[in-house]
């Protein structure tokens, strides 16, 4: 759980700015996005640290819903062959 955390966390920009984020036309809010992504890998983080242990359906979610949400990030240009603004 905690390497798909850090695949995540690299692979996904929490951190970019609003005005990237937000470029009006979209499908999906970005920002919804990734904030309820980044809600799931803090809980899933605490939830380590209080050291539950995940079980292969856990993960299995937390890999799709990551998957869905790079999706849609990469469909509104923030990911994959989008260039760094």
């Amino acid at each position: 759980m905690c390497g798909l955390i850090a695949q995540v966390r690299t692979a996904i920009p929490f951190e970019a700015p609003q005005s990237r984020v937000c470029t009006g036309a979209c499908d999906g809010c970005s920002r919804k996005l990734l904030d309820f992504l980044e809600g799931e890998l803090d809980d899933w983080e605490r939830r380590l640290a209080a050291g539950e242990a995940p079980r292969l359906g856990d993960l299995s979610r937390l890999a799709r819903t990551s998957r869905k949400v790079y999706a849609v990030l990469e469909r509104n240009g923030l990911v994959g062959s989008a260039p760094d603004a």
